[in-house]
């Protein structure tokens, strides 16, 4: 088997973009849950503004995704769009690609709220663990653009009737503790390797 690199995406990167939209889209419809559907040109835009973090074998196969996104002038960050390739499940990918998003996220806007909201009791687990705590949807973002993202899911209506105060997703989030936090070490380090 071939050694996974976790790594922030370049632009060579771009050409996974389509795939990665699918595999969201994909993903999502398997687990029956909702997801705001992503644009490969999103996706694109994300990996130009160094705000995406990529796994591929080192034979360049795309292996898993996630991205950051910027809320109410950067009082917020949200940590976005983790999804595995199939064929790469249940080796610990996910895992490694949280803690490097979360890590960048932590790099470039370290006074921010990092949030996440999520129905997976599987990124709920990699959440707590890097000290994310379950929130009421009152405590993130009130932009209404993160929100209309949302119109894309089919638990949208569930969404509007309770008044944008909780839906099928639950958040969590991560207060910034300074600069004793433990992941300021990662600074050193911008590759994991899965094996």
């Amino acid at each position: 088997m071939e050694d996974i690199i976790v790594r922030v995406a370049t632009e060579e990167d771009e050409q996974f973009a389509k795939i990665i939209t699918d595999e969201m889209e994909a993903s999502a419809k398997v687990r029956g849950t909702g997801i705001a559907k992503r644009s490969p040109a999103a996706i694109i835009e994300k990996i130009r503004e160094g705000k995406a973090v990529i796994a591929v074998t080192t034979g360049n196969t795309w292996v898993g995704f996630s991205y950051i996104e910027i809320w109410s002038n950067g009082e917020f960050v949200s940590n976005s769009g983790l999804i595995v390739n199939p064929a790469f499940r249940e080796r610990g990918v996910a895992s490694a690609i949280k803690q490097r998003i979360f890590k960048l996220s932590r790099k470039k806007y370290p006074a921010a709220k990092i949030f996440s909201i999520t129905t997976g009791l599987a990124i709920m687990r990699m959440n707590s663990r890097l000290g994310f705590e379950p929130v009421t949807y009152n405590e993130i973002t009130y932009e209404e653009r993160f929100w209309s993202a949302c119109k894309s899911c089919p638990n949208y209506h569930i969404l509007e009737s309770k008044s944008f105060k909780n839906c099928m997703c639950t958040a969590m989030l991560y207060m910034p503790k300074g600069s004793t936090d433990k992941y300021n070490f990662f600074e050193k380090h911008d590759t994991a390797v899965v094996r």
